[in-house]
């Protein structure tokens, strides 16, 4: 599961995303890190723009 599927689903805390970044750098994984976290461009672009704060109220949003 991606990071946004698990925490979506309340299994992860969002401050979890910095472990999933790390792995990610530390992998071969050959998908970017967008598609590595389960995040749609729009969501990308949040977290790029504004700050890890503002994806977390946009993936909140979306909570099950």
């Amino acid at each position: 599961m991606t990071f946004k599927e698990r925490y979506l689903a309340g299994e992860i805390e969002f401050e979890e995303i910095d472990g999933y970044i790390s792995r990610w750098n530390n992998s071969d994984d050959m998908r970017t890190l967008r598609e590595y976290l389960g995040l749609n461009a729009e969501e990308e672009d949040v977290w790029i723009e504004e700050s890890d704060e503002a994806l977390q109220e946009m993936l909140d949003k979306q909570k099950k």
